[in-house]
């Protein structure tokens, strides 16, 4: 309890993240490798249009308590639901590009929005 006060906001739901990809049987993003097919679970930080190659790329940044990673999803310009702050579950083929891991064009499932 006392642990539980004195963690910072941050702490707190980086914590809870990480039980919600434990209970979901998704695997944490510091544990994914390369070239492997995950299904990984989190919160996304960030959303971004940012083309690549001059095609439009929606670009979201995914954090699950452990570490974070790319999910893009190419030839989009926006996805109704996909907003900083909402939950998701994704699916697909882990890539390395520039150092980070990314997951291009995603199976994905939006995650009910408060606390169920």
């Amino acid at each position: 309890m006392l642990d539980r006060l004195s963690s910072s906001q941050e702490d707190l739901e980086s914590e809870e993240l990480r039980e919600d990809a434990e209970t979901t049987g998704c695997t944490r993003i510091r544990d994914c490798q390369d070239r492997q097919i995950v299904t990984v679970t989190g919160t996304l930080r960030t959303v971004t249009l940012r083309p690549r190659a001059g095609v439009p790329a929606l670009e979201a940044e995914l954090f699950d308590g452990s570490a974070a990673l790319d999910v893009v999803w190419l030839g989009r310009r926006s996805i109704v639901g996909i907003e900083p702050g909402r939950k998701l579950i994704a699916s697909g083929r882990i890539s390395m590009s520039r150092g980070r891991r990314v997951l291009f064009n995603p199976k994905y499932e939006l995650r009910p929005l408060g606390r169920e």
